[in-house]
């Protein structure tokens, strides 16, 4: 018994975990209020790796991707498309939970919902830039640590074999904030508990209605982005659906399966090879999709932000709201190797725009019924891409048997 107790996934704690938390929030409310502190040292552990994380994906993404002026136009019109596909998805994911207003069930204490007074655009912009680094990551200021993490990788890059050491001291930052945050996650289940125990014990039912809306609404956005960004990128690519079924269906299966990118790579480059894509542009477009094409990401990001605004009563003026999606575009590239990545950078987002933190843990409840469809979102936009820029540096691949398509003369 206490072998099967150890092997269970933290997908399967997680549900426990809210089983657990529903329970005592209906059955002993006043002490399900008390727990709120497991769910405060859960995020104050979180907000403590935010640094390390940027620092160590992101100076180490930018110095893998600074060969873009080696690889050229190929690799200029992949992360064009990337750009273009991840932009689309993270505002797919806003209007969606704009529309649905599914955050206006939750209740949060009192204390939560306060919000400190946001900066204009003008001074966000100005913030953006680091007079410091070390109290940009004191303070957990993800912009600052962001615009700081992009140019030292670019400067890495520049300085070219000086900065292996540099490069190498990153990635080790990476590995050691991927080990940090699988320790943090084992307390996972308890603040997801912790969580929904005192959201029941405040708000009800109305809270758990909120929190399925959700749900409901992130599998419309994901499906929805899949018909018809997904769809209308390989009408445009001239790729029959048939067929692009018939290869992409493995890795996609594998993805919702484990819910896990890594695990359906293999499959993934897989599919592009027996689509005919040749090797040349396999090689650039499936390690630029992985660090800049998370679109199912990117649309549960932008959820997220807008529904823990929405929990809370606030009113977002437009600028702000061009500022919370920009960050995101920004803070998301690099990091799809971390475990609960997603939840890392809504950490940091949340702290720089007064967001409630405590809206995080429930969210991380809900997460395994979301990540499947999320993921399976992001590896399907791998093998799209393929296809995409296959097409537009003028390969055909229409009606054309797999593996023999030949690229043509640039």
């Amino acid at each position: 018994m206490i072998d099967r107790l150890r092997n269970l996934s933290l997908a399967t704690w997680m549900l426990i975990a809210i089983l657990a938390g529903l329970a005592l929030g209906f059955l002993a409310p006043d002490v399900a209020r008390q727990t709120a502190i497991v769910s405060t040292i859960f995020l104050r552990l979180i907000k403590s790796i935010i640094a390390p994380v940027m620092f160590g994906v992101l100076v180490t993404a930018v110095t893998g991707a600074g060969t873009l002026r080696d690889i050229g136009r190929l690799g200029w019109k992949s992360v064009l498309y990337f750009e273009s596909a991840t932009s689309i998805a993270l505002l797919i994911g806003w209007c969606a939970v704009a529309i649905a207003q599914p955050g206006r069930g939750v209740a949060l204490p009192a204390q939560t919902a306060a919000r400190a007074d946001v900066p204009s655009f003008a001074t966000v912009v100005e913030r953006a830039f680091p007079s410091s680094i070390f109290d940009a990551m004191a303070r957990g200021d993800v912009l600052e640590i962001v615009v700081f993490c992009l140019l030292f990788g670019l400067a890495c890059h520049s300085v070219g074999a000086k900065a292996r050491p540099v490069v190498a001291f990153a990635e080790a930052v990476g590995a050691i904030a991927f080990k940090y945050t699988s320790f943090v996650m084992y307390l996972a289940p308890f603040a997801v508990c912790a969580a929904m125990a005192s959201t029941v014990a405040d708000g009800g039912g109305d809270s758990l209605k909120a929190l399925a809306k959700f749900v409901v609404v992130a599998w419309v956005a994901q499906i929805l982005y899949m018909v018809v960004v997904l769809g209308g990128s390989l009408l445009a690519a001239g790729m029959p659906f048939g067929r692009f079924i018939d290869h992409a269906r493995k890795p996609f299966l594998v993805a919702f399966a484990t819910t896990s990118s890594a695990a359906a790579l293999p499959q993934t480059l897989e599919c592009l090879e027996n689509m005919g894509i040749p090797k040349r542009i396999v090689g650039i477009v499936a390690p630029l999709s992985i660090t800049f094409n998370m679109s199912g990401s990117s649309i549960h990001l932008a959820m997220c932000a807008l529904f823990a605004a929405q929990a809370a009563g606030m009113h977002l003026p437009l600028s702000e709201q061009a500022l919370i999606l920009l960050t995101l575009k920004l803070t998301s590239k690099g990091v799809a190797g971390i475990p609960r990545a997603n939840f890392v950078i809504l950490t940091g987002l949340f702290a720089m725009f007064s967001l409630p933190l405590a809206v995080l843990p429930m969210l991380l409840g809900i997460d395994a019924v979301v990540d499947m469809i999320r993921t399976s979102v992001n590896v399907l936009g791998h093998c799209v891409a393929g296809p995409v820029i296959a097409r537009w540096e003028g390969i055909r691949l229409k009606d054309e048997p797999a593996g023999i398509t030949q690229p043509v003369a640039a």
